[in-house]
């Protein structure tokens, strides 16, 4: 009876070792599999290569795009998608789970992700995102752009096994910037960044949402005392007269989100005819779905230096 119930005391011992090992097994792999990420909004542990991502903004989206991650992405935000991202528009089985502003938590669940991204118009809804399934949050911090956007890149290229091709294409852009900011040094010329919403301007300068023109691509502000705040420094026409712009940079609002737009003719008021800017052909509108809806992202960015290489020429 003592040897029966010995040797059953062994063989239950033998199992829960046997479960523990492979319960221990079971975790290290899933440590092993799963990589913490650091973002604006947290810290989040994300499994590698996640399969049902959805992506609530362009510039992480515009990302997978350029490295051939499309069929990863199962939930974007349709409304207003930019023209450059028209692929994923009118893509089969993609769910449309809200906008980049509002998401439809409803439809997130119905996706059953494994990672949503998101951006800074998106970075309120994190914690409730963030019961859904991991979340992490892929703005660009603009008070240091070009760190915080590597860091984006790497991020994805990291979940996926392409840390060799986000580098090259880090190391091509790089090139690029260089480029425009040897050629803008020796132009010395001044730019002015200015959004036009409806009838009212606002001008951005360094460390702005557009900052990057002057932070990362190294044109030189016509006025430094801009304040860097998320909707810029309402200003006038006898402000951008004042300032006198070499290269007045116009981001429309209106034409972003499809409302009332602005070309030459009615913003080249006569104030505006007396800077440098107009009388050398120098007023660019920047393309407003890259630079207003989107930007952040490795296919943004190129379109972003294929304007400003244009306008420096």
């Amino acid at each position: 009876m003592n040897k029966l119930f010995l040797n059953c005391a062994v063989a239950a011992l033998v199992v829960c070792a046997s479960c523990n090992s492979g319960s221990q097994e079971k975790n290290q792999q899933s440590e092993e599999n799963t990589v913490t990420v650091e973002h604006l909004s947290g810290s989040t542990p994300v499994k590698m290569n996640p399969e049902n991502v959805v992506v609530l903004h362009f510039g992480a989206l515009d990302t997978y795009d350029e490295l051939d991650l499309q069929p990863y992405v199962k939930g974007i935000a349709l409304s207003n998608t930019p023209k450059y991202l028209s692929s994923f528009a009118s893509g089969d089985g993609l769910v449309d789970v809200g906008t980049i502003k509002e998401a439809n938590i409803e439809k997130v669940n119905a996706v059953e992700p494994d990672l949503i991204i998101i951006g800074g118009r998106m970075a309120a809804n994190y914690d409730e995102l963030s019961k859904v399934a991991p979340t992490i949050n892929l703005d660009i911090d603009m008070s240091n752009y070009w760190t915080s956007f590597k860091s984006n890149q790497q991020i994805i290229g990291k979940l996926y096994n392409k840390e060799e091709q986000v580098e090259k294409e880090l190391e091509d852009i790089e090139k690029r910037i260089a480029a425009i900011k040897e050629k803008a040094d020796a132009s010395n010329k001044k730019a002015l960044i200015v959004l036009t919403n409806e009838g009212r301007m606002s001008a951005y300068g360094k460390g702005s949402r557009f900052g990057i023109i002057h932070d990362v691509f190294g044109i030189q502000p016509a006025d430094s005392n801009i304040e860097a705040s998320t909707h810029g420094q309402s200003v006038s026409n006898e402000f951008i007269k004042e300032v006198n712009p070499d290269i007045l940079f116009v981001i429309d609002r209106g034409a972003a989100i499809k409302r009332e737009t602005a070309g030459l003719e009615q913003f080249a008021n006569p104030l505006i005819q007396q800077t440098n800017a107009y009388k050398n052909d120098k007023i660019i509108f920047l393309n407003p779905e890259i630079w207003y809806l989107s930007g952040g992202g490795l296919k943004s960015i190129k379109l972003m230096l294929d304007e400003i290489e244009e306008a420096i020429k």
